[in-house]
């Protein structure tokens, strides 16, 4: 008989599964069976400090050089009989989950990570005498050798020449194991002490498969020691680096050992490595308040998309030059966003990423929080600071595209040749694109995906592996609730051959593989983890359940949604009701278009009237972004009775958006009008000052949204899922609709022309009965028209109702059975 070891290691520094067992496909005597059998797995604490379980089973030596399978049963928290396997076979017509191994005479351990962030990059391994030391490992299948070497502290930086290298500690040399890992060894002398080399910078030495040595990050590193963005490597004859991580851009220096189990005490110190550290356990204590719960579904949420670089309005270095806003800048926000009702913030991308002034979305270190914006332990602060506020915090991630810059991190890791570019996906080999003109000559193999970058390797398990750990990590380090994956479109549809756009079908189903594993891995761990996509395929598969062969995902952005309610001329056919609005000339608006995407919200959508893509990117034909206030008037002045119309155009806008069946989002600064053009490539130089502007001329605005926020968290009709379109018409730029739930009812009636309807509007198709006026968008203290019908209870007989509806504005019922008192009429 051989006997094999089974391993499945959590990478999990807590205990999150129990009653785990190993199912083989062999019976009780160790042959090949069809129906496998179950043995019980001992569970206990890995080198790595987390739960882990292991057994062992004999197999007879007859069949050694036969295919065996293997998973993991666990009772946790998504239930018992939990499959723990999240990875699904590499073959794009199975979806099964299991591991297979070949029995051999002398058989290797079989080993499954749930969590890889534990195994790779530099993490604490504790001893049998409970010291630990510092391990290194990093995934380099083609290099002929690795070795970690330090870097000087002062700079951070190692260049290509291998100068800067701290010469101090000196080289330590890595061993590869048969996955193309490489580790040092455990008896390294020098690795002997982790807390000796805490917050040490460091890279790796790679020499190449032919033979060429480059420097390369640690793309597990938790922290990279630049804060600037400076790149020593593109400085021009003259230029000089200054020497100093804080000019240093963090994707090209050094990363940093880091203990993820601590934090630090102080939200900041005016020294760099911080001094007062406590323990994960004593820093998280006190992290929720009795009395306010953290939002755990994406219905219930109202969210406010935040752009950390994007505030700090007015704030410039020594030289004047702006800087960007940082966590110590949202932390300031969080007062403002308590009282107007928002309940989530969604942080647009803060991995490591290119310079500092940035929207975020070229990611160059997973693992890593940009350090211009503050860094690993400020997001833990500000976290905790949301969470005993009751909002939840989700991050925006992207995996569809690395940073287009990455020399230093993911491109050509550990060869130079196209096929072997391990983090990137490259069809055939190089000889198959010499043909081709160049561009694309032999970099025809990678895949397009409609991003800004190359497709990842999706067919490869360390690099699905690599990316959905990031999200682990963030959730067990970070505490964060949920995550909004970007642009998931480019991952499951739009693959296509770099070198003459011939689609790649192949790479989609790898796509959707890579978008399972996420959502099935991450709900494992955490079943309320909220999942939202930025997904434009309008396919059904997104929200529908991984048992039901779906992505998994809870909800999808909606942008059809934003481009006929406000919308921009790259869209054309969208209603555009805001843009159309603007021309003030009566004429016809697409009510019914909208109508029909409004319906559609209650179906798993987020809905928004503004995002940072259309802040920055909408009006594209002519160049410029459009912010909703301003789009309401077509960008004239916004002063007198333009602002007056513009705010009310702008309340409509917000009020379907609040008032939909979809999960409401906006992004930072509508609440207090903020106008200024938000491009990708400078609004750095257009920041607005929102705390001002909501204390000052956007006061206004903050009491209508504070206001409309407050009624949809108040009445749960506004929450549900259920919206009946009652009428929609064009020539009157008139829209209602019908909100229920569990016998309670709304109904929002809106009118979109500069004129009120005072004399009263008539519909029908309401719910008979009486409907009493408890919200009017264009009430005074608004700095509206007060058109409306001052809280009035009115008659619908049959269904028929005849309303005051205010100019640009909207006026909300709720239905009472019967009148307090009967009102004229």
């Amino acid at each position: 008989m051989t006997q094999v070891e089974f391993f499945y290691h959590t990478g999990i520094p807590r205990s999150v599964f129990a009653n785990a067992r190993l199912c083989g496909s062999w019976d009780e005597t160790g042959h090949p069976a069809e129906h496998w059998a179950t043995v019980p797995m001992e569970e206990f604490v890995d080198e790595s400090g987390c739960p882990a379980f292991r057994a062992a089973v004999d197999l007879p030596d007859e069949h050694i050089g036969t295919d065996y399978a293997w998973g993991v049963l666990v009772d946790g928290p998504s239930g018992k009989d939990v499959w723990a396997i999240p990875t699904e076979v590499k073959d794009t017509a199975d979806t099964t989950r299991h591991r297979r191994f070949t029995l051999q005479d002398q058989p290797a351990p079989q080993r499954y990570w749930l969590n890889t962030a534990r195994r790779l990059g530099a993490n604490k391994r504790y001893t049998a005498e409970g010291a630990d030391r510092l391990e290194f490992a990093v995934w380099a299948p083609n290099a002929q050798q690795v070795s970690v070497v330090f870097a000087d502290p002062v700079s951070g930086y190692i260049a290509p020449d291998g100068s800067g290298i701290d010469e101090s500690i000196g080289r330590i040399p890595m061993q590869r194991d048969q996955e193309g890992i490489w580790i040092t060894h455990p008896a390294e002398e020098r690795l002997a002490d982790f807390e000796k080399l805490r917050e040490l910078p460091y890279m790796y030495e790679v020499v190449k498969d032919n033979g060429r040595t480059a420097y390369r990050t640690d793309l597990y590193s938790r922290t990279q020691i630049g804060r600037g963005d400076v790149d020593p490597a593109d400085l021009e004859p003259g230029q000089s680096f200054s020497g100093s991580f804080r000019d240093l851009d963090g994707t090209v220096g050094a990363s940093v050992v880091i203990d993820p189990d601590r934090s630090t005490r102080h939200f900041s110190e005016p020294n760099w490595p911080p001094r007062e550290w406590i323990p994960d356990e004593e820093f998280w204590r006190n992290e929720f308040t009795p009395g306010k719960p953290v939002p755990n579904t994406v219905d219930d949420l109202v969210i406010y998309e935040m752009h950390l670089a994007g505030l700090g309005a007015g704030d410039v270095d020594e030289n004047g030059h702006p800087i960007p806003g940082d966590f110590a800048d949202a932390l300031r926000m969080l007062d403002h966003l308590t009282e107007l009702g928002v309940n989530a913030i969604e942080l647009l991308p803060i991995a490591e990423y290119e310079g500092k002034s940035s929207w975020g979305y070229g990611t160059s270190h997973y693992y890593a929080v940009e350090r211009s914006g503050g860094g690993r332990d400020q997001l833990k602060h500000f976290v905790r600071a949301c969470h005993q506020r009751g909002i939840a915090v989700i991050l925006d991630v992207v995996y569809n595209h690395y940073h287009h810059n990455s020399e230093r991190a993911q491109w050509a890791y550990d060869s130079d040749s196209h096929p072997d570019n391990i983090y990137y996906w490259y069809e055939g080999t190089e000889a198959d694109y010499r043909d081709y003109p160049d561009p694309p000559g032999v970099t025809g193999g990678y895949v397009d995906n409609l991003s800004t970058g190359w497709a990842p390797r999706y067919w490869d398990e360390h690099v699905r592996q690599y990316l959905i750990s990031s999200a682990i990590a963030s959730m067990v380090q970070f505490h964060v609730d949920g995550f909004r994956v970007d642009q998931t479109t480019s991952m499951h549809a739009y693959a296509a051959l770099h070198a003459d756009g011939r689609p790649l079908p192949h790479a989609n189903a790898f796509g959707a593989k890579f978008l399972r594993e996420f959502s099935r891995t991450l709900r494992m761990i955490d079943p309320g983890v909220m999942l939202i996509a930025e997904d434009h395929s309008g396919w059904d598969a997104l929200t529908r359940s991984t048992e039901a062969g779906g992505l998994g995902f809870d909800a999808v952005w909606y942008s059809d949604f934003y481009h006929n309610l406000v919308g921009d001329t790259g869209h054309a056919g969208s209603a555009n009701l805001i843009t159309e609005a603007a021309f003030a000339d009566g004429r016809p608006l697409n009510m019914t278009t909208f109508a029909h995407v409004l319906s559609a919200s209650g179906e798993d959508k987020v809905v928004y009237h503004e995002s940072h893509d259309e802040a920055g990117n909408s009006r594209h034909a002519r160049g410029d972004s459009g912010r909703t206030i301003a789009i309401a008037v077509n960008d004239a002045p916004l002063v007198g009775e333009t602002r007056r119309y513009a705010e009310a155009r702008a309340r409509f806008a917000a009020g379907m958006s609040l008032l939909s069946a979809g999960t409401p989002m906006f992004f930072m600064g509508e609440e207090a009008g903020a106008h200024e053009d938000y491009r990708y490539d400078d609004f750095i130089e257009h920041r607005e000052n929102i705390l001002a502007e909501a204390m000052g001329e956007g006061r206004y605005l903050m009491r209508f949204y504070r206001d409309i926020i407050d009624l949809r968290h108040s009445l749960p009709m506004l929450r549900s899922r259920h919206v009946e379109i009652v009428h929609a018409h064009n020539d009157n730029r008139v829209l209602a609709f019908h909100r229920h739930h569990e016998g309670r009812s709304a109904l929002v009636v809106a009118n979109l022309h500069d004129w009120p309807y005072d004399a009263g509007y008539w519909l029908t198709g309401a719910p008979e009965g009486w409907w009493r006026e408890i919200f009017n968008s264009d009430a005074e203290v608004y700095r509206g028209w007060n058109e409306g019908n001052l809280g009035a209870e009115l008659p619908a007989p049959r269904g028929e109702l005849t309303a005051v509806v205010p100019r640009a504005g909207f006026v909300v019922f709720e239905h009472v059975p019967k009148p307090a008192r009967a009102t004229p009429g």
